[in-house]
């Protein structure tokens, strides 16, 4: 129906939150005292924006253990950096270790929290994001596997569509998979979706956004009540 694909349109013509902004949410899922590990991409921001008041151990496969935010201009030390080889700050009492040490953290079960990227998550919480099909490469799975297997909960932090619009959030996976059944939240730029044994229980939607709108971007039934709360930004 004509009707229909303009409406369509109109949802996807309207704004989402920005990768800070998801960030930011995702922070606020972190409790005072945790060991996190921080992947690629929309996760290593996190630090940025920790709510006020608690203190966060951050985790880096490179062999720190109390990374604080990103280094300011002009702060970078270049022997002092996170998975990205971006320079961090530290927080009092960070520690360094050799790198085997630190996958040995990940995969021992050390990790409160792990917030990854994803490229799928599927509505059983298996993750895939370390190779798209077809892309150039090989892909970079590094440490992936074993934080997702290790971490005591897991955090995936993603758009909830490709740039072509399609879902990122499937019934099952296409994509290699990196994890099966590990994700416990998913946090885009639509929505907080947490992964229950009964299904994916959407929690929260963008500003301006509503369950139904978040149900058509998503190629998995979401479960949600008369009222999803919109999410909060501080």
């Amino acid at each position: 129906m004509p009707g229909d694909a303009s409406q369509e349109k109109a949802v996807a013509a309207k704004p989402r939150i920005t990768r800070e902004q998801i960030a930011q949410r995702a922070a606020q899922e972190l409790t005072d005292g945790a060991y996190v590990n921080l992947g690629w991409g929309i996760p290593n921001l996190i630090a940025e924006y920790l709510p006020k008041g608690i203190t966060v151990y951050f985790h880096s496969e490179d062999g720190i253990l109390g990374m604080g935010p990103r280094a300011k201009p002009g702060q970078e030390d270049f022997d002092q950096v996170d998975a990205m080889k971006v320079p961090v700050t530290l927080i009092p009492g960070a520690s360094f270790f050799h790198q085997a040490d630190a996958h040995l953290m990940t995969r021992g079960g050390h990790l409160d929290v792990a917030v990854l990227g994803g490229f799928q998550v599927s509505e059983k919480g298996d993750l895939a994001n370390w190779k798209i099909p077809g892309a150039k490469g090989s892909g970079g799975i590094g440490g992936a596997m074993d934080i997702a297997a290790g971490a005591k909960t897991l955090i995936v932090c993603m758009e909830h569509t490709t740039k072509d619009g399609a879902p990122k959030i499937v019934k099952q996976c296409t994509y290699p998979l990196t994890g099966l059944a590990c994700v416990d939240v998913i946090v885009t730029d639509l929505a907080v979706i947490d992964v229950k044994p009964e299904g994916l229980v959407l929690r929260e939607v963008a500003p301006g956004w509503t369950a139904k709108e978040v149900q058509k971007a998503t190629g998995a039934p979401l479960i949600a009540t008369s009222r999803v709360a919109e999410i909060p930004f501080v």
